[in-house]
């Protein structure tokens, strides 16, 4: 009865062992990192007849255009929707600072 527990004790440690036969080579149990997401600054929003413009990181950008990776989806008077490794990001125009009278 003694030496059945040993040995199932044995094969039990054994069977933390071993890998899984089909697990890619170097594959790590780990979540993978996702780059950090990066900051973009908006500056001024411009909407016209036919167009719709931001100025993004000081360069003025277009509805539907991509740079750095990034394309913008949207552009709303007080807001920019940018898709972004496939999540969808809002910038937001800061608010202007008040002005107080002397007077």
């Amino acid at each position: 009865m003694r030496v059945l527990l040993i040995i199932l004790m044995l094969a039990a440690g054994y069977a933390f062992a071993l890998e899984d036969p089909t697990r890619p080579s170097g594959f790590s149990a780990s979540a993978p990192q996702s780059e950090p997401a990066r900051e973009f600054s908006l500056a001024s929003i411009f909407i016209g007849n036919n167009r719709r413009l931001a100025v993004i990181d000081g360069e003025t950008r277009r509805e539907g255009q991509a740079f750095e990776g990034v394309r913008i989806r949207r552009i709303y008077p007080d807001r920019v929707e940018l898709v972004d490794q496939g999540r969808v990001r809002v910038l937001r125009l800061e608010p202007l600072p008040q002005v107080r009278s002397s007077q």
